[in-house]
């Protein structure tokens, strides 16, 4: 770890002047400290003891919650280096000509998903659905394009990534719809990329979360965060509540890739509004074209250059 890093803990004001970039401010110094950091690439805030931060308008869950020691806020140096680094430095994302995207629609066969509370139907149709609909406009778009299934057939998590790996592909998103069933409540959008090593995940599901575990896909930490509030921002007008970019290791489907790689969680079926909106294929289209939307600058750019 270069030894910017060395110490655990860093005050986040002298860490920006003396990185450049910018000034902070403190917004609140009530019950809860609110910061506020301007950047040249958005603005991050967020409360002292809390893991729930904002970045330019999205929820963007951390590793550890901001300190406040003294008059000072503190942040962990991996939330600086996996987490602030990553979105102040944002370029446009760039690919080869003629990228290659995996797109995998998730459950399939037996392996059916969450059952849509409105419509009875079960989340691997909405996928498969979802997924052949942003096949055709990525490939509009100058993708190559290659879906895990292509029918009802259930493909286990090693083979989706094994596919990837046979496609030589620059991007892999998985889809899938929520559900907490039987709760009727939640609502809203998650996306997912990787837990950095060392830093605790913000959904474990009862999985071991091994802070010490390294993956292959670990090797795209910056990629994933990017490509992560990337699609996030472009989904959230959409699906209209946003559950925040998050982190997880347990996602088999995610672990074990060679390339930038998220998962993407578009509502719930166990809430009856958004239910409905998902068994709507006009709905399943919306989606689909604000993600080619997203990813259209990051296919063309790159050709236009070459």
């Amino acid at each position: 770890m270069p030894s910017r890093y060395a110490d655990t803990w860093i005050p986040l004001g002298r860490w920006a002047r003396q990185h450049g970039y910018g000034n902070l401010r403190l917004l609140s110094r009530a019950e809860d400290t609110k910061f506020a950091l301007n950047t040249t690439n958005g603005t991050f805030t967020a409360l002292a003891g809390t893991l729930l931060a904002n970045w330019d308008g999205l929820e963007l869950h951390l590793g550890f919650e901001p300190q406040l020691i003294g008059n000072q806020i503190f942040l962990h140096t991996l939330d600086l280096k996996k987490n602030l680094e990553p979105l102040i430095h944002s370029p446009e994302l760039q690919w080869r000509e003629r990228p290659v995207i995996v797109v995998d629609p998730g459950h399939g066969g037996q392996n059916t998903g969450a059952s849509n509370m409105a419509s009875g139907l079960c989340e691997k149709e909405f996928t498969l659905d979802w997924a052949r609909r942003l096949e055709r406009l990525l490939t509009d778009r100058g993708w190559q394009v290659y879906l895990t299934r292509t029918n009802d057939v259930d493909v286990t998590l090693s083979n989706r990534v094994a596919f990837a790996q046979e496609h030589r592909a620059d991007l892999f998103i998985s889809l899938h719809f929520n559900s907490a069933a039987p709760s009727q409540e939640q609502a809203g959008l998650e996306t997912y990329c990787l837990t950095p090593a060392g830093m605790p995940s913000t959904l474990t599901r009862g999985y071991e979360d091994d802070l010490t575990a390294i993956f292959p896909n670990n090797s795209f930490d910056e990629q994933n965060l990017q490509c992560a509030v990337l699609l996030h921002r472009a989904l959230l007008p959409v699906v209209g509540y946003d559950r925040g970019v998050r982190r997880a290791r347990f996602l088999g489907v995610l672990r074990g890739q060679s390339r930038a790689a998220v998962l993407i969680e578009a509502g719930f079926l166990s809430n009856p509004r958004e239910a409905r909106l998902i068994a709507d294929p006009e709905y399943r289209q919306r989606l689909a074209e604000a993600m080619a939307r997203a990813l259209a600058p990051a296919a063309s750019s790159r050709q236009s250059q070459d």
